[in-house]
């Protein structure tokens, strides 16, 4: 077995140096991607993939922005089916289907979810609940995902229900519904998979570059660690900056909607073998989910809130989102659940395209009812900017934006071959069940968890848990070092892994992470 990542694929602060250094002043790139969330991260790959030389930058991290805060779900579009988007919906089955069975079945598995029928769910709701789940297995089925990847939805009993859902309050329950669909380990972790999977066919993934200013043939950049300006030439631009998208191109509207988790110990709510559907009182088509991680935490949320006024690097959590949330969470549990055992929140912002004629105007509209559809669309400089979409088809609105930029600015290339191209780590689930390492490395570095558990037989300090009741150990973050671009503890912390959801929880790890962090960069000197 390796003990080595896939070739060309370790991102590194040496390798970022190097790349910078070539890039900026240098020779002018086919593709320039601003923006390392799942999209750009994706176009750089896409762009890669067919041949063409990439260069992409993000004035942060890989995932900073809103790839981070998402349900950590890959949804097959049952809800855009009740808004009659079949067109989106249909897109987001088969992308899911794509990234459970061919990209990333290593980071992408099979959640169950149950839909308790208590006597807050009429049983008019129920029927339309059950009809929905029917017309998302039809979905697969047209996105030919197989029943062995996503089994089917069917009826529970009473006291099926409460095996799968132990902490639901019992008065007046009168079974459940089980669905199905995909579950990311980490959503940061697939931009990170997506953009070392790019750098291996050669593109260069350059954190802590900023773009100050697009043209259609390049890009004014400054170096973030060090301050410097310079230029990074390119014969097609796209922008993939998400909520900033409209802060680097004139003309694009977006109206950012704030989806807020809380995250709870899963000790203080017992077992939760599977998550929760909990419907929202008044709301037809809108769920609380209940998402167990397998780390000894549980996601509740999220919300649908319309954003006003500037974007900020990292949203805020209102108070009032998180009364919302436990409030929904009471009306099932027969646990009380207050804010004090709330440990973390977190909230990121959908990048929704603004269509309607009042965009810029300041009109305001539920951002529950704007379209989940992306768009690409080309300034009159020639900036290709794709936005709107959700995590799930990020591989095609990638796709879209390459196409967009092969055709508006003549470049030589073939069609995207992404749809059938592993991500580094990836194998089929009999290759990865039969790998030996421990399951949760399985689970987020597939077929690179036994090079990361060698770590720990070398050094038995690496072998070691960051924190007490946590499965991420010191091997971990030396590995997001070695190999996966983390540039220091937030990176590690924050974004490799999700220690630092939880703000005790990443005060506890900070010393390691730094400790690491100084050692491997003092032997890159």
């Amino acid at each position: 077995m390796s003990h080595s990542p896939a070739a060309g694929s370790s991102l590194s602060a040496a390798r970022r140096s190097r790349e910078l250094t070539e890039t900026v002043g240098g020779p002018a790139v086919d593709v320039l991607v601003v923006g390392l969330g799942a999209t750009g991260a994706g176009a750089a790959l896409d762009a890669a993939a067919r041949g063409l030389s990439v260069v992409a930058v993000d004035a942060h991290d890989l995932a900073f922005g809103t790839s981070r805060w998402s349900s950590k779900l890959i949804h097959g579009g049952l809800r855009y089916l009740a808004s009659a988007q079949f067109d989106v919906a249909h897109e987001s089955a088969v992308e899911r289907g794509v990234l459970m069975e061919r990209t990333a079945p290593h980071l992408v598995r099979a959640q169950p979810f149950v839909l308790p029928l208590t006597p807050l769910v009429g049983r008019g709701q129920a029927a339309l609940a059950w009809a929905g789940f029917r017309a998302g297995d039809a979905l697969r089925v047209t996105a030919r995902t197989a029943r062995a990847t996503l089994p089917a939805p069917r009826r529970l009993s009473a006291v099926e229900t409460r095996h799968l859902a132990p902490a639901l309050r019992t008065d007046g329950l009168r079974g459940g519904l089980l669905s199905w669909d995909g579950r990311l380990v980490d959503d940061a972790r697939l931009v990170t998979a997506v953009a070392r999977t790019a750098a291996a066919h050669g593109a260069r993934i350059l954190t802590r570059v900023r773009a100050l200013e697009l043209t259609g043939s390049g890009a004014r950049v400054r170096d973030e660690l060090t301050g410097e300006e310079g230029e990074i030439r390119a014969r097609a631009v796209i922008n993939a900056s998400g909520v900033w998208a409209g802060g680097l191109v004139d003309g694009i509207h977006i109206r950012p909607s704030r989806g807020t988790h809380l995250i709870l110990r899963a000790e203080d709510l017992g077992p939760v073998p599977a998550g929760l559907h909990i419907p929202i009182p008044g709301e037809t088509n809108r769920f609380v989910l209940v998402l167990p991680q397998g780390d000894g935490r549980v996601y509740v949320g999220l919300t649908d809130e319309p954003v006003e006024g500037d974007i900020p690097d990292v949203p805020e959590v209102p108070e009032t989102d998180i009364g919302f949330l436990l409030d929904v969470l009471g009306s099932v549990l027969n646990i009380p659940v207050r804010r004090q055992d709330v440990v973390g929140a977190f909230a990121g912002l959908r990048p929704l395209l603004d269509t309607t004629p009042e965009a810029g105007s300041g009109a305001t509209a539920r951002t529950a009812d704007i379209s989940r559809r992306h768009a690409v669309l080309t300034s009159s400089e020639g900036v290709i900017t794709v936005v709107g979409g959700k995590l799930t088809t990020y591989r095609r609105m990638a796709e879209d934006a390459v196409d967009a930029a092969v055709a508006g600015r003549h470049l030589t290339a073939g069609p995207s071959p992404t749809a059938s191209l592993p991500l580094v780590g990836a194998a089929s689930p009999r290759a990865l069940d039969a790998l030996p390492a421990p399951r949760h490395l399985v689970r987020r570095y597939g077929t690179e968890a036994s090079a990361v558990l060698a770590l720990g037989e070398h050094d038995p300090r690496l072998g070691e848990r960051v924190l007490p009741g946590h499965p991420v150990t010191a091997a971990e973050l030396l590995w997001a070092v070695r190999h996966e671009g983390a540039l220091d503890e937030a990176d590690v912390l924050d974004r490799r892994t999700r220690i630092g959801l939880v703000p005790t929880d990443r005060a506890a790890a900070l010393d390691t992470a730094r400790e690491l962090l100084g050692e491997v960069l003092d032997r890159q000197d």
